[in-house]
């Protein structure tokens, strides 16, 4: 995807982490509230997390239970985020 654009895979995840971060930062200071726009920046800030992952800490390459690791990780507490802000609104 990123050398159809002639930048490196670690630039071009850079780059989109920090969209992702400008937008998770306008959704805050906008004030906009709501289970979708929780839900929806969780769900980025799982993206992000696995992006770091694979692309910084060098996990894409890793194969066996390593790999899935850092997914399981995320997961977990994501799902239980998810759950209690589901249950509290």
């Amino acid at each position: 995807m990123s050398k159809a654009i002639g930048i490196r895979p670690c630039t071009f995840v850079y780059i989109l982490l920090m969209v992702l971060t400008v937008f998770t930062w306008y959704v805050g200071i906008s004030e906009l509230s709501g289970l979708t726009f929780a839900l929806l920046v969780l769900g980025l800030s799982l993206l992000k997390g696995h992006l770091i992952g694979d692309y910084y800490m060098g996990l894409k390459a890793v194969s066996g239970i390593w790999g899935w690791v850092i997914l399981i990780w995320l997961l977990l507490p994501g799902s239980l985020i998810a759950i209690a802000f589901y249950s509290a609104s």
